[in-house]
């Protein structure tokens, strides 16, 4: 039997795994939002690394790289303009926390939450722009 806090990091972590292609018809966006399309989520050890690939507002490409624990601490973001760090917290054996940062200040807070068959998964965020402005965005994943 494994002990709840390690069964519930390692269910928690497991049903984030794969790659994730994002359904823009069921996701909403505030007007000039990066869109990430694809998103994959691969153990790597004790360690997790997040790979996010999409289109900025300007329509260009782009793609940013996390590796780290979902322990809450920050941890690298390599790839992205608007944030320094990101931290990842579990929340339940379904949904994980975050908090990513620039310079310090938190810029963007959200929930991911995989569907009870682990089909899909909602990435609500909320936070602040780099002109100041504020703003919500659901993105809607399905696994592949």
């Amino acid at each position: 039997m494994l002990c709840v806090l390690g069964g519930l990091a390692l269910f928690a972590q497991d049903v984030q795994m794969g790659t994730w292609r994002l359904i823009e018809a069921k996701s909403r966006f505030s007007a000039g939002a990066t869109r990430y399309s694809v998103v994959v989520f691969r153990a790597a050890g004790d360690e997790v690394t997040v790979t996010v690939g999409g289109t900025d507002a300007h329509g260009k490409p782009t793609r940013n790289e996390w590796r780290g624990k979902f322990n809450g601490k920050d941890y690298a973001v390599v790839g992205n303009a608007s944030e320094d760090t990101r931290s990842f917290t579990i929340v339940d054996d379904h949904t994980l926390g975050f908090n990513t940062k620039k310079g310090g200040e938190i810029t963007i807070s959200g929930r991911i939450v995989v569907s009870g068959d682990g089909r899909s998964r909602t990435v609500t965020t909320t936070g602040t722009d780099s002109r100041g402005r504020k703003f919500t965005s659901i993105a809607v994943y399905e696994k592949q």
